[in-house]
């Protein structure tokens, strides 16, 4: 038996088209608006047209990748609303397609779609918005802050590392401090005025140096005005990323978040958020998609706009409790898996419901 009938190679036809269509004019309509607001900004900065095409390519796959559960949606309901105006999901019914068996073109061509937004979303974009973090930060707004002063490092079980003002325009530090603890107490007390990163040979240069090594009451006493040590700490940990999250790939997320919380970092909501909204891209479409063909499969006198109505509400309620729910994560009590989840469980409610009470 086939998988594909005629009537499911129409409707995936009919949803991709719509799909595709709508997601293009989206997307153009967008590089308009911020190539209309950057302009002066290129002009300014003498920006190459090879760069600025360069942006724009990169700055594809994001948009396409944000737009996709809304444009999904919307391309649901105003196809399905068309097969509902003119008769031909009567006709399916009547042809012995029952509404389960309908759902099924939408569910595999939703799976793909899925899909793409995982692989856009785990794999493609944190390489694109690297590259668009570099070209804004050189032609457009700087995109590399230092992190807030007094910055301590737990370097490993027993060394701690302390930088008080970190300016990263410079690549250096102010009033740093380097510990190592032993059996007995501190063995080691390292203080300098100011820290460089040696990007050539790969270490750290001290400034104005006294470095104190303690054995009992015994104390040796160590000063300079430079010195080169190798540490296992990085300039990233002065510095903050604008949309830091969105420039790793998954892997590097866990990975940065385990080596944050053994430095004892507490500040890694945003990307414990960031890591399990990556893991919801498939189940937020599905969800979005079996709600628009429930909205939009009965016929009624108002036609298309009430549905589309009903499905823009819908739409932006979700993308609303998405949103709200990510903020009471990153700034509030709420955990990032339920901060996540939530908006996903809740409409899959309404999903169940609308399914039971639509017409059959």
């Amino acid at each position: 038996m086939k998988l594909l009938k005629i009537l499911d190679r129409y409707i995936i036809k009919k949803f991709i088209l719509t799909f595709f269509v709508a997601l293009l004019l989206i997307i153009a309509v967008v590089i308009v608006v911020d190539f209309s607001e950057s302009i002066q900004s290129f002009l300014d900065k003498k920006v190459p047209l090879q760069k600025i095409a360069g942006y724009y390519l990169n700055f594809i796959p994001y948009f396409v990748n944000l737009f996709i559960p809304l444009f999904t949606f919307i391309s649901v309901i105003y196809f399905t609303s068309k097969l509902s105006g003119n008769s031909e999901i009567i006709a399916m019914s009547n042809g012995g397609m029952s509404f389960y068996r309908m759902l099924y073109p939408y569910v595999l061509t939703v799976v793909v779609i899925g899909g793409l937004s995982f692989c856009l979303d785990n794999y493609l974009i944190p390489k694109t918005s690297l590259r668009m973090m570099y070209f804004k930060d050189q032609y457009l707004s700087k995109q590399v802050h230092s992190k807030d002063s007094d910055t301590h490092i737990k370097l490993s079980d027993s060394t701690y590392a302390y930088v008080h003002y970190w300016d990263a325009d410079n690549v250096r530090g102010y009033a740093f401090w380097y510990e190592e603890m032993g059996v007995q107490g501190m063995e080691r007390k390292l203080s300098s005025q100011i820290i460089r990163w040696d990007s050539i040979r790969q270490l750290w240069h001290l400034e104005k140096y006294v470095d104190r090594h303690f054995s009992g009451r015994e104390e040796r006493l160590v000063t300079g005005d430079s010195m080169n040590l190798r540490l296992p700490m990085k300039v990233s940990d002065f510095v903050y990323f604008k949309h830091g999250a969105e420039i790793m790939t998954t892997k590097e997320i866990r990975r940065y978040i385990e080596d944050e919380r053994a430095k004892g970092a507490d500040n890694l909501k945003a990307y414990e958020v960031e890591l399990h909204r990556r893991m919801t891209g498939i189940p937020s479409v599905l969800i979005l998609t079996i709600v628009g063909v429930c909205v939009s499969s009965r016929r009624t006198r108002e036609g298309m706009g009430l549905h589309l109505l009903v499905g823009l509400v819908i739409t932006f309620s979700y993308v609303l409790l998405q949103q709200m729910c990510q903020v009471f994560a990153v700034y509030g009590g709420m955990s990032p898996v339920l901060s996540v989840w939530i908006p996903d469980m809740l409409y899959a409610v309404l999903c169940v419901v609308l399914v039971i009470i639509t017409p059959k």
